[in-house]
């Protein structure tokens, strides 16, 4: 269901099933990061990671386009090593130097700057956790550098889209479009829509283009890109 609260409108709109489709992160890491998480063999709790842009609908957790690529960011860092405590202290920091968003890791800023982030909390904390991401440059870039290139920014700032598959394709999540599900932005038509029909209709490209009326190669794009959400 898509509402038209003002609160609503040009966020983008997800429920916690379809940010974890869209993603590729599991339901339970998501909910756990916005909701808090205990940690019995530590004794210690840790509390949610950030609150979600939007108000909860129906009393179900509704996330927003910026929850999207906060959850994206998470993940990224997780992948290569870095702990929760750690990733909640450099967001943490990030928020403090930020203090005009509550997605950090969203800005510009963060991604040409965060490594300083990193630096200043291994000098104050000596947590070895962060020395390659504090003492390499590259190591950071590496991590930022392939989702980088798939982020549009509004005068060089504000994340306007998310380009899965790269700006040189034509799947674009956009809060403004489709109330951010993955469109092709050729024609303005959700991914998904088209891979059903796809399914539906005898996995024929050409059948599903006639009844859109759009290109075949369009229709092809658009369950490529879902295939590769179900693998």
């Amino acid at each position: 269901m898509r509402e038209h609260h003002p609160a609503y409108l040009n966020t983008g709109i997800y429920t916690v099933a379809e940010a974890s489709r869209i993603t590729g992160v599991s339901k339970e890491r998501i909910r756990r990061w916005l909701r808090g998480y205990h940690s019995e063999l530590r004794g210690k709790n840790y509390p949610p990671l950030w609150e979600s842009q939007l108000p909860s609908l129906e009393n179900k957790v509704a996330l927003g386009f910026l929850d999207l690529i906060e959850i994206k960011f998470v993940a990224s860092f997780l992948d290569v090593g870095v702990t929760w405590p750690v990733i909640h202290k450099v967001r943490e920091k990030a928020q403090q130097l930020y203090a005009d968003t509550q997605h950090p890791f969203c800005t510009m800023r963060f991604v040409t700057d965060g490594r300083q982030i990193f630096q200043a909390l291994h000098e104050e904390t000596g947590d070895t956790c962060l020395v390659e991401i504090a003492t390499d440059q590259r190591v950071f870039a590496e991590i930022i550098r392939p989702f980088l290139k798939q982020l549009e920014f509004r005068d060089g700032t504000i994340l306007e889209r998310w380009w899965p598959l790269g700006r040189d394709r034509h799947i674009v999540v956009d809060p403004r479009k489709n109330f951010g599900q993955p469109t092709v932005v050729t024609e303005g038509i959700p991914t998904q829509n088209l891979a059903r029909s796809f399914k539906a209709n005898g996995s024929s490209l050409e059948e599903v283009a006639r009844w859109y009326e759009i290109r075949p190669e369009s229709v092809k794009e658009a369950v490529d890109y879902e295939q590769t959400l179900a693998a």
